[in-house]
């Protein structure tokens, strides 16, 4: 089984499409290191991802090493950012990630990555999710003012879901 380490920004786009529920119904496994549930959830709405079954994971104290030394490199990143990195060269583990620096720096150590747009076509080619459920999020999420995610592919989507 693949464990995919989310950085905060896939969890917020799908708390803004309303498709957190879905996903963790979905039989997908979503774990974020401690620090980044600590410093970016705990107190946005930590509990309730905790409760839809969102893992927080440790790092050891080699990968919490490894992490500062990647920040110490990569300063335009932040801590938060590497240890979702180290936490996803484990084995069986996925990077799953919204934030551009953070999927290039992935590229440089050979770690898998995928994103957002990636996890709803994964939803949807299970069966666990419904074109008009993705239509209705995928919508939300590229409404939304802050919405980083790539317009062609979005589209795309939506021709896909939207409109068949």
């Amino acid at each position: 089984m693949l464990l995919l380490v989310s950085d905060s920004s896939v969890l917020i786009d799908l708390e803004r499409g309303g498709l957190l529920e879905s996903t963790f119904l979905s039989g997908h496994t979503l774990v974020v290191p401690d620090l980044l549930f600590e410093n970016e959830l705990k107190d946005y709405n930590g509990n309730y991802l905790k409760g839809l079954g969102l893992a927080v994971t440790e790092l050891n104290p080699d990968e919490v090493s490894m992490a500062q030394d990647i920040n110490t490199l990569r300063p335009s990143l932040s801590l938060e950012d590497c240890f979702a990195l180290v936490c996803a060269r484990r084995p069986n583990h996925i990077l799953l990630a919204g934030d551009g620096l953070l999927r290039r720096e992935a590229t440089t150590w050979s770690i898998a990555c995928r994103g957002l747009l990636w996890l709803l076509d994964e939803m949807l080619t299970s069966g666990k999710a419904s074109k008009n459920l993705l239509c209705e999020g995928i919508t939300k999420i590229s409404q939304h003012p802050n919405c980083r995610l790539p317009r062609a592919e979005l589209e795309k989507r939506k021709k896909l879901w939207c409109h068949s």
